[in-house]
């Protein structure tokens, strides 16, 4: 079941990227703004969720805490997370910053630079994120152990 959770709240997250770098544009309406709002506060709660799910997997459900700590392809996965998450603060702010406007019946502004910059920093955490089930992939065949 932890496996389960744990590749669902992955496919939520990768799935909340693709539709937030959809919706990105400048001067959005208020719908898509809402829907930022929305959809961000979904990725964020799946990332949590997979940070939980990760955690119990090693701790308890997987192949024991010795065989991902000692291997460096789990700590390169685990890093580009943290990468991906600290990606992911910019544009939470700003999508934070949203609800301000939007409560008084009010649109953001968005400027063109801005859509475009949050458009980069969402094509960075998608291509960050698609790497972590390669990552996984060949930790689970054993790559990166030293031989014994």
């Amino acid at each position: 079941m932890a496996a389960y959770i744990h590749d669902l709240s992955f496919m939520v997250c990768f799935g909340s990227l693709v539709m937030e770098r959809q919706l990105i544009q400048p001067n959005p309406d208020r719908p898509r703004a809402t829907r930022m709002v929305i959809t961000d506060i979904i990725y964020g709660l799946a990332a949590l969720l997979l940070l939980g799910s990760g955690i119990l997997r090693v701790l308890h459900f997987g192949q024991g805490a010795d065989f991902y700590t000692r291997n460096p392809l789990f700590w390169t996965k685990i890093g580009v997370f943290l990468a991906v998450g600290a990606l992911s603060l910019y544009p939470t702010v700003t999508y934070i910053l949203w609800v301000i406007p939007l409560r008084k019946g009010e649109l953001p502004r968005v400027s063109e630079a801005l859509s475009t910059r949050l458009a980069w920093i969402i094509n960075v955490e998608l291509v960050g994120f698609a790497s972590i089930p390669l990552l996984a992939a060949l930790m689970a065949r054993g790559v990166g152990l030293s031989p014994a």
